[in-house]
């Protein structure tokens, strides 16, 4: 086994451009651990987490490049990869002609007709940038989770003060005019606009609009707390007002994991009195789910599914979920406890539903593996998703477990190929129970839209080769798990 780390002074590329980056050294034939990272002290603990030996004198301005081969050849082979990585990424030798903005404010007077800044630095200094790009006149997206709530309400405020909107913390997804930010599906234009809570809710939506046939003017994100009471809506009524007033927009859709209640009745009021028409959509018990939010704007009632190649049947057993977007994780357990009873979850639905720190327990489980919680100093699971590929070879073992849900997210900013990871995991899980004696169902909610670049029928295709169920509404897929355990 041969290890290399090198420090590259003063060379800072955004979380996401480096989360990618990792994952395609990674993948490299010989590589065995990949982790190329800002070297915040989150990314140096996880480097050494990782077994690499630690750099002197780095600090987070500073790139950290740590290979792990089977031998020098295979690390050779990494190098090579994250250099065609980083050129691809606009870090080739032209670009260090060209020298950077060190600001936020600096790059804004460089594009005086920039009306937007997206921040992606680890949580503890998105604050800082966020507040540069709202006083350089920008809007801004902040990518970043990690935030303290206490400073979202800042930024929030201050952008109101200003006529500005704030969409995240922790905003994986946008689409703006047509430009998709973040984890982003290709979609249509359209006439419908967006305000999601939501990352993967929004993609859901959006998603499903485009199976219909109906495109999308823009989505907002506004964070997953922006309807928590210490938020009070604040990103979501200045959104509101935004798409209320913009010509192309002829329908609006306002979505969000389950809310506070009094900053829902807030935001339904609001939007009431808009002078285009809008439809909330707030998940929760006796709520309508995203399926049926759009089946309402768009009358569809179908939905594309790609059945499994043995009919699943009706059986015994537990619910296990492993999912990368906590929306859709939400809206699977409120499908899900409304017929089987609790769903323990590291999100719980009820406080007395929570899983212990170590994510097992019996009975039926759901987890959210993009949670805050689980990304620290690591990828997201929608670009990276070992930790969901371990968990389901472990639930493949239990024999307890009857049907395994899980979702695999499409679009720009994803894993380029999930299905290359996810199908031989879901074939060999099927094996594994097969083995023990039983016949383990496993259901997936592909959402992802044709003009994806993985090539959603391609996607599809493979997931249902390895023996899944697959469907592109989330709410159908987890329909059809609590029915083969329900039906039992």
């Amino acid at each position: 086994m041969t290890d290399a780390v090198e420090v590259r002074r003063g060379a800072y590329r955004d979380s996401v451009t480096l989360m990618q980056v990792s994952r395609a050294v990674s993948g490299v034939e010989g590589v065995e651990a990949a982790l190329v990272a800002m070297a915040t002290d989150l990314n140096l603990d996880l480097l050494v987490r990782m077994a690499f030996d630690l750099p002197p004198d780095v600090g987070p301005n500073d790139l950290v490049v740590a290979i792990r081969g089977a031998d020098e050849e295979a690390v050779d082979r990494g190098r090579a990869r994250l250099a065609e990585e980083l050129a691809t990424q606009g870090g080739g030798p032209a670009a260090a002609e060209v020298v950077p903005p060190r600001t936020v404010r600096a790059a804004a007077r460089r594009a005086p007709d920039a009306s937007l800044a997206l921040v992606s630095v680890p949580g503890p200094y998105a604050f800082a940038e966020a507040m540069d790009a709202l006083d350089a006149g920008l809007s801004v997206l902040i990518f970043s989770d990690n935030v303290p709530i206490d400073l979202e309400v800042r930024l929030k405020d201050a952008a109101a003060q200003r006529g500005l909107l704030v969409m995240g913390p922790d905003c994986g997804t946008a689409v703006v005019a047509g430009v998709g930010l973040g984890f982003a599906n290709v979609v249509r234009p359209g006439p419908v606009g967006l305000v999601a809570a939501s990352g993967t809710g929004a993609q859901q939506v959006m998603c499903l609009l485009d199976a219909a046939g109906v495109g999308v003017s823009h989505a907002l994100g506004v964070g997953g707390r922006d309807l928590s009471a210490d938020v009070g809506g604040r990103s979501t009524l200045a959104a509101l007002a935004l798409l209320d007033a913009d010509p192309a927009t002829e329908q609006i859709l306002v979505l969000s994991k389950p809310p506070a209640p009094e900053v829902a009745e807030r935001v339904r009021a609001t939007a009431a009195a808009l002078a285009t028409p809008a439809v909330v959509g707030l998940l929760g018990p006796g709520q309508d789910d995203l399926t049926a939010l759009v089946s309402k704007v768009t009358n569809a009632t179908t939905w594309p599914e790609w059945p499994a190649p043995q009919p699943q049947r009706p059986r015994p057993g537990a619910l296990r979920g492993l999912y990368a977007g906590g929306t859709l994780c939400d809206e699977a357990m409120i499908i899900a406890s409304a017929t089987l009873g609790p769903v323990r979850s590291n999100i719980p639905l009820r406080p007395e539903w929570s899983l212990p720190p170590d994510l097992r327990a019996g009975g039926h489980v759901m987890i959210d593996f993009g949670d805050d919680d689980l990304t620290r100093g690591r990828p997201h699971p929608m670009i990276d998703p070992s930790l969901r590929v371990e968990r389901l070879a472990g639930e493949a073992r239990d024999p307890d477990v009857g049907v395994v849900l899980l979702d695999v997210v499409l679009g720009h900013g994803a894993d380029p190929d999930p299905a290359a990871t996810m199908a031989p995991a879901i074939d060999s899980a099927r094996r594994a129970a097969a083995a023990g004696g039983r016949d383990l169902a496993v259901v997936v909610a592909l959402c992802g839209t044709a003009g994806d670049p993985q090539g959603m029928e391609r996607q599809a295709g493979a997931l249902q080769a390895a023996g899944a169920h697959v469907f592109v509404s989330n709410a159908a897929a987890a329909r059809h798990a609590v029915g083969l355990l329900a039906g039992s």
